[in-house]
Order: C-alpha cells, then structure tokens, then sequence
C-alpha cells in the first residue's frame, strides 16, 4: 500500500509518501517539502492573513496532486502548532478543504506527542524498555514516557525553536544578556512537567526526534546522512554545551553555512539549542539516542493499525477517520471537527 502523509507545520509543509503494509518497514519512496514558515506569518496578529492563505491553499494543492501522481492509495493531512493556535483556524481549515478536497486534522500537542512515541517505540523495539521521548518543533515541545506503545505520560509545552526564537531571542546573534535570561525562563517553565515525569522513574533509554535535535546531534559529530538511517547518533550534555558556546555567538548567516543547518531554519538554531540543553537539564539526561523516525511515521504506523482492523488502534480524537486525496467531506464537517482552538498543555491521566 502507498501511503501519504501531509504535515502541514510551524516551518514547512512536508508531503511523505512511503510504501508499506502491516508488519513491516514502511520504506519511504519521496519527500516534498515546502519552507512556509506559517508560525511567523500569524505572528502578533494571531491570525493567517488571506494572502497567506492563499499560499497555504496551493501548497496543499500541489501536494495532493503529487500524492495523485505518486500513486497514493490514501493520504493523511493534519496540521501542528501554527494552525491550532490560529486565531482564524476554522476559517483557513475551511478555505484549504473548499479549494482542494484536502481536509486537515489538526492534531492536539498532546497526540503529536503520543504518534512520535509510537514511532520511536516501533523503531528500538520493546528491548528498550523504559522509553523517554523528546521532539522539539517550531511551536513547541513533546516529550513523552512509558513502557507500552502508548506512552505513560504524554506533554506538549509551548517551547518551540521557532516560537522562541521570535518572542525571546530579538537580536541577531543574540545577546548574551537575553541567552542567560532564556536559560532561565527555560528552567521554570519544565520544573512543574521534569517532576511529573520524574515520578513515572529514570528512563532506559532516552530518545530525540526532529530536525532540532538531528542538526544539533549533527553538528557535536554525530554520523552524517549519508551513513543512513541505521547508524546510531547521539547528542550529549557536553557537546551540547560545547555547541552552544559557539553558536550564541553566530550571526544567522553564518549559522547557515554550517553542516545540516539550511537558510530557513538558522535563525532558530540557538533557540532549539537552548530547549534541547533546559530539558535535558531538567530530566537529568547525559546522553540522547537520534531517532530518524518521528511523527509522519508514527501517523503511517498508525494509520496501518487502523487499516487492518486493530480495534487497539484506534486513531486519536481528531484523526479517526483517515484522509483520502481529493476526498469530499463538506467544508461544515472540516469546522466542526478541526476549527477548535486547542490549548497547549500536559495531561497527568496514569
């Protein structure tokens, strides 16, 4: 079966299109990928401009017909963090279902976590045991824990590369002052999520994904890409630190010519450092595991599950009903179902 996965997100709009069935590797055939950076464009106003939604709409557009082209036998759309938190989030939801069949889901902080755990406990197995996860996107922070494929405890927090790069992080390179005063923040905001986690127990194996984390794991050493998605790659406590001893001192020009680091996202590099180093301070984490999958293969996983009539599987509220390309759900359901504004938060339901 051919699969596609739309992720509309804080940074870019990214179309996966993978073959695969139950019980195996999904093998992931083509990745389109479109640099929006739709988190920037709400911005103060809190809301996604006409124009702006313009671009969104042929975006989605092209995507769903690449996904045609490709052969895709059904494509799940969703969005993150930028379109929940729109002020105008039913408006944009229904203009993008209106004008090209695609109706997105908008995933709550909460789920986005749940599918990545299920990614990483899908890709180390049950032999990890105990599985920490931490995923840092443009808007915010998942981090979730457990010994099952659904995890524990399950935490969104509004800590975002992107997000804090914009509200905490004005000057370009930053200023020392404003580095030190992030740091800070950083710490009060995870003590009250670190103890809850604290209380489930010390994790065995602690893991990252996103871009964030692989760019950071990548520029302390770690393996290139062209070592492939096998080989293991760390990101420690003291090459962090080492790191950002260097890049709170860079200019974003000069951040974009480093290994891994692209012109849209350097800007948001030492942001994502410092979420990176505050968590793994607060968790008392040394060492973290990269894993390349994250939360389009854990949507594919899932999705999958689904299919083949795994009554345990069931999709998250908000995505029980897979998207197909070109389907014709009327705009009123799209609203009614995703043109919610959802809070970020954590859940401590044990």
């Amino acid at each position: 079966m051919r699969l596609g996965v739309l992720d509309v997100g804080s940074n870019t709009v990214h179309l996966l299109v993978a073959d695969a069935h139950r019980g195996a590797h999904p093998i992931p055939m083509t990745s389109e990928k479109t640099a929006l950076r739709l988190s920037e464009r709400i911005g103060a106003a809190g809301r996604l401009s006409d124009s702006d939604t313009d671009e969104l709409v042929r975006t989605v557009d092209a995507a769903r017909e690449s996904a045609a082209r490709l052969g895709c036998a059904d494509v799940v759309a969703f969005a993150t963090s930028a379109i929940r938190e729109a002020d105008n989030a039913a408006e944009v939801l229904a203009r993008v279902h209106a004008e090209t069949g695609v109706g997105l889901d908008v995933l709550s902080g909460e789920d986005e976590a749940r599918f990545t755990f299920l990614a990483a406990r899908r890709w180390y197995g049950w032999s990890a045991g105990k599985l920490l996860l931490l995923d840092i996107g443009g808007g915010s922070l998942e981090m979730a824990i457990g010994l099952d494929e659904q995890p524990e405890l399950a935490a969104s927090l509004p800590l975002g590369a992107g997000r804090l790069a914009r509200s905490k992080l004005p000057q370009d390179p930053p200023d020392r002052s404003d580095v030190r005063a992030l740091r800070e923040w950083l710490d009060e905001q995870l003590a009250d999520t670190a103890a809850h986690f604290d209380k489930v127990g010390r994790p065995d194996r602690a893991v990252a994904t996103s871009k964030t984390f692989r760019t950071l794991a990548r520029l302390t050493d770690a393996a290139p890409p062209s070592s492939g998605s096998r080989a293991r790659r760390t990101l420690t406590d003291t090459g962090l630190r080492q790191l950002l001893s260097c890049i709170t001192r860079m200019s974003s020009a000069d951040l974009a010519e480093l290994d891994g680091v692209s012109s849209a996202r350097a800007h948001q590099l030492v942001s994502g450092a410092l979420v990176a180093e505050a968590t793994m301070r607060a968790l008392s984490l040394e060492e973290l595991d990269i894993c390349p999958w994250a939360l389009r293969e854990g949507v594919i996983l899932r999705r999958l599950d689904h299919a083949n009539g795994d009554d345990h599987a069931a999709m998250p509220p908000g995505m029980s009903h897979p998207v197909m390309t070109g389907g014709t759900r009327s705009g009123q359901q799209a609203d009614e179902r995703t043109g919610r504004k959802a809070q970020h938060g954590a859940r401590w339901n044990r």
